[in-house]
Formats: C-alpha cells, structure tokens, sequence
C-alpha cells in the first residue's frame, strides 16, 4: 500500500469521523450560523487569502453577517455587521472577554504575560488598571500634554525645514518617530531614538510584529501540524522576541543603574517602584517580565497604529483637494496662521473632528478585531454558538456594510457632520457601526492616548502644510492599496513634498 494512498485514506476517514462527531454533538441544539464548507484537515483557512478582512467581507455577502467557519479543528464566529457585533460585545461580552490560544501570545507576548492576551481575570484587571491610572486616565493625559505638543511641534519644525529644501516627507515615518518619542518619553521618562537609525530599526520590528501576529498560524489550529512551523511563522516570532527583550532589558537596566533616570512620573518609574509590593497581582508581585510584557503592548500598539491612522488621512485628504481646504480653513478660522495648533483646539473644530471619524471607518488600524474565545456556548440570533469558539469581529466589514453607511466606499466627513446621517456617531465603543478601538470589557485600553495623538498629528500636517505628490504623481493615482498584518498598512508608504503654509513665527516656536 502506497504512502500516498494511506494520506488520502485517512483524510477521508477523518473527514467522515467528524462529520459524525459534529453532528452528534450538536443534536438538539439550535443550527449553527451559515458558512461556506472548507477543505479536509485545514477548514476555510486556505479562503483567507492575504487580506482576510477583505475575504471575509465578500463571503459574507453570500452568507450573511453571522458565519461560522472551521480553521482546523477550531470553531470559528466571525461578525460583520453592527447588530451582530452588539450581541457579541455587549449582549453577551462577559462570555467573549477571554482570548483563545495562539502562537503569537506565546511567543512574542512573554507566554501570556502581556495585558493584551492575557487570560481576563485578576492579574489582566491590574494590569490595565495601572495603565489607565498612570497613562490613560485624563489626569495623566492631561499631566503629559505637554509632552505630547512638543513633539508634535518638533515634527512640524523638521517637516518644515524639510519643506524649505523642496524635499519629499515619508509621512510615515515622520509621524511614527513623533508617537515614538512622545509615548516613550510618558512611558520610560526620556527619548528612546529620535531622528535616527534606530528609529527605523525599531519600526521595522513593529511591523515586523504586526504582520506576523496578523497571520493566521496552521499550527494554532491544527495541532498535530504545529511542530512543522509550515509557514515558519513561529520561528520568526522567536528571533523577534529575542530583539525585543534585550531591548526592554537594556531600557530597565538603563533605569536601574541611573544611566536614565526619568522625570519620576512616567510609567516605568511607578512599575520599578511596584515591585515587590505584590498589590493587585495573584503571583505575589510584579515581575520584569510583567513589566517587559506589557512595555511590549506600549511600544507597539500605542505607536504603529497612530501614525499608519496619521498616514491613511493625509492619503485620503490629498486624493480629496477640497475637503482639504476646508478643514484648514476650518483651521484659520480657529487657530490663525501664526502659530500651531493644539489638543486645547481640537474639541472647537467640527469638520476636523468629522474627517477623524470618517478615516477611522475607513482604514480601521485593526481591520478584524483581536480574536476572543467563548467561555460558554449561548445562543446569537436563534444561531448556536459553541463553547472555545473564536470570535473575530469584521470591524473593517462593519463601517462598510451599504444596510448602514449610504455609498460606504466614498471618502464622506459630511455623513458626521450635524444633520448628516451620522452626525451623532462616536468612536469610543458606544455606537456598533464604528468600532475602530474595539468595544465591551477589552476594547483597546489606550483609545483616548491614541486618539489624541492622531487627532493633533493630523490637525498640525492638515494645517501648516499644503501637500504635493513628488515625481509628477497626480492625486487620483494615488495608490491606496491596502497591506494586511494586525494593523492596516498602507502598501506604499505615502512620500509627499510639504509647502508651509502658516506664518515664520509660528515654526520658529517649535523648538
């Protein structure tokens, strides 16, 4: 008998055998949601293709926006719709607020020991509550708002300059150095690269990061396949987790021997200090790997997804001349031309606001939702759904479907404008339809950090510069070609030549 004949032989009879298993474990219970048959062995996995938000969105428009699929061995609940969502993540969220199992978590995230992929429970609790005490709380954002300006003002004096020379900007990169040292600086009390190398080296990890947390890993779901590492994923994962614990080591060493000592109020400082109080945590205290687990959330996520969001409105705003001009005359009106603006302007300026909501449905930074697992089967819509099934919300699919959003694909702030159809949406959770930071228990814990930091890096590009394509490049060929990972790159980095627009006065004070 021919090996290849007993590999064919066995697919088939494990097909069949769970076929059996399948149906008689689901015999008296309500169906289980529609969705598309997949192959032996590996399920729907092969129909991701490279862009699962994408794929997913069109077999829900066979299907509908409730579907059940198979990755291996795994039940499988994606949502692509607002009602679906709510049901999930408010209705039901106490039963979804557990992450299921993945290579990621383990191999990159300190085994689980991060805030992100932590199990839900007392030590995730803590975790997010010293977080939101000494970094997202509004006392603390507004404490480091100085922090947060200056920087925004020292990119706006080096695109300037860089403007004065005709050169061409990596919007980019220019806004991830921004984030980076803002948030490094609220976060480790010093700049941790500026302007160079490293700078690039270390946003090269994080997207490094993204792309491979945002692969779905055969071995995650079939588990007999995990040891081969087909897609070399996992090894990978463990080179780059090596990079970044020697850099996290190096930046806690760094505290201890005094070589950095901070300004004392940054989150650091207060993690050094906790340790060995044991406080809120089941293992008796805070330990390095805590401390490194979650610094590894912060300086990826609170960092990446701001200036990709930065990146994808002043694509949008360049392919559209003239909401531009509106929002900067929006801008004038507000702020004048002698000087930059600030997060105290922001609340007083209506189309701006609007534009920040219609980028976010847009170009979600997280195009599918971070996956939660059900600790119970219950039941959404007279649809069964299974105990440690994942859950994956289509959030890219959500701010897309035409049921909602009138013309979905059309770049529109005017829909959230007062008397537009969408004037009263926000983007903190409350409203299903736009969901960009997630919603419910884990909805992303750093949304009013990261919202601020979009919001005044985009105000100050929209308004002390106009913007030109290099090389003869016209607007509408802009290519918005989207590149998948965990957080929605733009395929080509967006490259443009500023012209400052505002008064001297007002850069030479953005020192």
């Amino acid at each position: 008998m021919s090996p290849l004949f007993l590999l064919f032989s066995t697919i088939i009879l494990s097909t069949i055998l769970y076929n059996l298993l399948f149906k008689n474990r689901n015999k008296g219970t309500r169906p289980l949601p529609p969705g598309p048959k997949g192959w032996p062995i590996l399920g729907n996995l092969p129909q991701l293709g490279t862009k699962p938000h994408q794929s997913l969105y069109a077999i829900a428009k066979n299907y509908g926006p409730l579907m059940y699929l198979k990755f291996g061995s795994v039940d499988v609940i994606v949502a692509s719709s607002n009602h679906v969502a709510s049901q999930f993540l408010k209705t039901h969220d106490a039963i979804f607020s557990n992450r299921p199992p993945n290579s990621g978590a383990e191999h990159i995230a300190y085994n689980y020991q991060d805030m992100v992929f932590a199990p839900y429970g007392s030590r995730w609790r803590a975790l997010r509550k010293i977080c939101a005490l000494h970094l997202f709380s509004a006392k603390a954002l507004d404490d480091f708002r100085p922090i947060r300006q200056a920087e925004v003002m020292s990119m706006a004096k080096e695109v300037y300059l860089q403007g004065k020379e005709g050169a061409a900007v990596n919007l980019g990169q220019a806004t991830y150095v921004c984030a980076m040292d803002a948030l490094s600086r609220a976060t480790v009390g010093w700049k941790i690269f500026g302007e160079g190398k490293e700078a690039s080296e270390f946003k090269a990890m994080v997207v490094e990061l993204m792309q491979l947390a945002g692969v779905f890993n055969v071995g995650d779901f079939v588990k007999g396949l995990a040891w081969m590492d087909l897609q070399g994923v996992v090894g990978k994962m463990k080179k780059l987790h090596k990079r970044y614990d020697v850099f996290f080591d190096s930046l806690i060493e760094a505290r201890r021997t005094g070589k950095n000592k901070g300004e004392g109020k940054d989150l650091l400082s207060v993690l050094l200090n906790f340790q060995g109080e044991g406080g809120d945590f089941e293992e008796g205290k805070l330990s390095d790997v805590d401390i490194k687990a979650l610094m590894l959330n912060l300086f990826t996520a609170g960092t990446d997804t701001s200036s990709s969001t930065v990146e994808w409105a002043l694509a949008e705003l360049i392919r559209h001349p003239d909401v531009l001009q509106r929002a900067q005359e929006e801008l004038d009106s507000v702020v004048g031309r002698n000087r930059i603006v600030t997060e105290q302007d922001l609340p007083n300026l209506p189309v701006f606001q609007a534009i920040t909501k219609e980028v976010f449905r847009l170009h979600p930074s997280t195009p599918l939702s971070l996956p939660r697992m059900a600790d119970n089967a219950c039941e959404i819509d007279g649809y069964h759904i299974p105990k440690n099934a994942t859950l994956l919300v289509n959030v890219w699919a959500i701010a897309k479907d035409p049921a909602v959003w009138k013309d979905p694909l059309r770049f529109d702030p005017g829909r959230f404008l007062p008397g537009g159809s969408h004037a009263h949406a926000d983007l903190k959770g409350n409203d299903f339809e736009l969901i960009p930071f997630g919603a419910g228990r884990r909805i992303c814990a750093g949304m009013s950090l990261g919202l601020r930091m979009v919001q005044i890096m985009s105000a100050t590009l929209i308004h002390a510069f106009d913007w030109n394509l290099p090389d003869g490049q016209t607007p509408d060929k802009l290519d918005m070609e989207e590149a998948y990972g965990l957080t929605l790159q733009r395929a080509v980095p967006l490259v443009a030549c500023p012209v400052p627009r505002l008064e001297p006065v007002a850069y030479e004070m953005a020192n």
